[in-house]
């Protein structure tokens, strides 16, 4: 609908081409912080490995994976954000609305998963103390 709106004129074209634009840097981002923050989760993990052998390995190993984890929310949720600029400003179809809210199901699974794995617990389990 807004981009029928729009498309119709030179400038509503140009004001197309930069939310798309927008949203593929949204993408960008997301892919940027996430392999970056993988490279430097990694590199610390290895770090610590050699400048702090007493601390217990499952230690380093709970906070590589919980730094991993917390990238990866990051990550998905900015992919989202791209997702929804994208079809609510361009593609206002029933069909890509549909798509984006299967993307944002599989996405919220994901994260769901991921907070799990980084708590260690289910949801409705009561927090371990310490």
């Amino acid at each position: 609908m807004f981009y029928n709106l729009i498309a119709s004129s030179e400038a509503g074209h140009r004001i197309t081409v930069w939310i798309e634009y927008a949203a593929l840097a949204i993408e960008v981002l997301a892919v940027v912080i996430i392999v970056v923050a993988i490279f430097a989760s990694v590199a610390r993990y290895f770090f610590y490995t050699a400048t702090r052998p007493r601390i217990e390995s499952e230690d380093r190993y709970s906070q590589l994976k919980a730094s991993l984890a917390g990238t990866l929310l990051l990550g998905l949720e900015i992919l989202v954000a791209a997702d929804i600029v994208r079809t609510v400003a361009l593609e206002a179809t029933l069909q890509s609305v549909a798509v984006l809210g299967l993307l944002v199901l599989v996405r919220t699974f994901l994260s769901w998963a991921l907070v799990v794995e980084i708590e260690g617990r289910w949801p409705w389990q009561p927090r371990r103390e310490g």
